[in-house]
């Protein structure tokens, strides 16, 4: 068996990844501010893996793995895996670049229940508005019964902006310039969430965001749920989220998703979302590899409409479980 950092498939497509993410960045120069929204970029502070980016979003009920703590933590325990993930972001539009990890480990406990770990680093517009932001989450799911699942999820958040001697028209102020060398955000938020298993293949899930109400656009307080059709080789999804804090009045966002894995192996992953907010649609996809040991996938996001951007994604998650802690049931992408 090839050693994992050398077998051929992954070699192919982290190549075929990183070809991509070039070919995205050689747009506009790096040195020039970025034209766009500075909340374009930020993107309602979500973070998303590969496979949520792919399906753009919509995996609030057939969520599973690193995904799921993001998304929507009840999640976490439909799968038994543990797995280990690290991911990136890239906005060659809106200057923003986002190294982050995970673990998920829905294993080791014998009554099923679920629990997570992770974060990401982001830098964004660093000749613009020059923010960089820490933001780190934990999760924990419980198996209610044999198809209902509760999760609670924590978020920690930091935020520096224009972290230097800039000063904006009003000075050295937060609402000009975000205070040199301070950060303008220290807070906590929780998520809560459910997912139902209205039969083996049909998922219903719900999941608040933010819930304690921060009163900051970083932090949005948000409640969104899918209903999706998933079994080992397929799922179909449809999400819509409502936002409550971004804009002056109440924004939604609906999304919907597609996945089918070839020969056990290969996902292909389509998607597409419509953001009431940016007055935006924008089309999704992706591909990757998944064996019992690994698993590597990239994702590109586009807008057809509103805001011009795109989003590279990509990732890489290694299979605990698959070294004799146990047996992943499910497909746990």
């Amino acid at each position: 068996m090839p050693h994992l950092f050398t077998h051929p498939r992954l070699v192919s497509l982290v190549g075929a990844a990183a070809f991509a993410a070039t070919g995205v960045l050689s747009a506009p120069a790096a040195a020039d501010p970025s034209d766009l929204p500075p909340e374009v970029g930020y993107n309602y502070g979500n973070i998303e893996t590969p496979r949520v980016a792919a399906m753009a979003g919509a995996l609030r009920a057939w969520g599973t793995s690193t995904g799921a703590l993001f998304i929507n933590p009840a999640s976490m325990a439909i799968t038994r895996v543990y797995h280990l993930g690290a991911f990136a972001q890239i906005w060659p539009e809106a200057r923003r670049q986002s190294y982050g990890g995970a673990a998920v480990d829905s294993i080791v406990s014998s009554s099923g229940v679920a629990g997570g770990i992770g974060g990401t680093y982001n830098l964004q517009d660093a000749d613009g508005i020059d923010r960089t932001t820490g933001d780190i989450r934990f999760g924990l799911s419980i198996p209610i019964a044999d198809r209902f699942f509760m999760g609670l999820g924590g978020r920690y958040l930091t935020v520096k902006q224009n972290d230097g001697d800039r000063a904006g028209p009003l000075g050295t102020s937060l609402a000009s310039s975000g205070l040199a060398r301070k950060k303008i955000v220290r807070s906590f938020a929780f998520d809560a969430g459910a997912t139902f298993k209205l039969s083996d293949e049909i998922a219903l899930g719900i999941v608040g965001n933010n819930l304690n109400n921060p009163d900051t656009g970083f932090q949005p307080t948000s409640v969104g749920g899918g209903l999706g059709y998933g079994n080992e080789n397929f799922t179909l999804e449809v999400d819509a989220v409502g936002d409550f804090t971004t804009y002056d009045q109440t924004k939604m966002r609906a999304m919907g998703g597609f996945e089918y894995l070839i020969s056990g192996t290969y996902p292909i992953r389509l998607g597409y979302r419509f953001d009431d907010g940016q007055e935006s649609h924008a089309i999704t996809g992706g591909v990757g590899y998944v064996d019992q040991q690994f698993s590597a996938e990239v994702a590109v996001q586009r807008t057809v409409s509103g805001p011009e951007y795109t989003v590279v994604v990509l990732g890489f998650k290694y299979h605990l479980e698959s070294a004799g802690l146990g047996l992943q049931t499910g497909a746990g992408f």
